[in-house]
């Protein structure tokens, strides 16, 4: 996904345009993410990248669009900060749920996708398909994120040869 492509589809852009109002998920774009991206253009890359592999597939775009878009709902710099109860990857989906409960009412499906997007660094299997959908694509986008400046680089050198 281009950074702003998800702009162009209004559908997508009806399904989570009250979440994006909200200053609670405008403040994501505070926060680097995967070193070259903010917190809020991860979350709309792995929001709209599982819409659209979800409504391909028939399945619940809408869950998948918006718990996309809040699955990583929290404001710290997980490269620092550390905690007693446990890593990041076991802690930040709890965050998260209890940080998008207060701005919108989520259905179990959509609390499973937050809940569970860390599978594979934790045991918190998902109970959907919606979920393995966002936990995949976040896994997918962090990896396309932290490599982006290295692929750049072979791009531009591939242009100057």
């Amino acid at each position: 996904m281009t950074k702003d492509e998800w702009k162009n589809d209004s559908e997508y852009v009806a399904l989570v345009s009250d979440l994006l109002k909200s200053e609670i998920v405008q403040k994501l774009e505070n926060y680097t993410q995967h070193h070259n991206s903010t917190r809020l253009d991860h979350s709309l890359a792995v929001s709209y990248d599982s819409y659209r592999i979800a409504k391909a597939h028939h399945l619940d775009y809408r869950a998948v669009a918006r718990a996309g878009l809040l699955h990583d709902l929290f404001y710290y710099d997980w490269r620092t900060t550390k905690f007693d109860l446990g890593s990041h990857a076991f802690i930040h989906p709890r965050v998260a749920l209890r940080n998008a409960e207060k701005i919108t009412n989520l259905s179990a499906k959509e609390r499973d996708i937050i809940l569970k997007h860390m599978w594979g660094l934790t045991t918190a299997r998902p109970k959907y398909r919606e979920s393995m959908i966002v936990s995949l694509v976040d896994d997918y986008e962090a990896v396309s994120e932290f490599f982006r400046p290295l692929k750049n680089k072979i791009q531009a050198v591939i242009k100057a040869l």
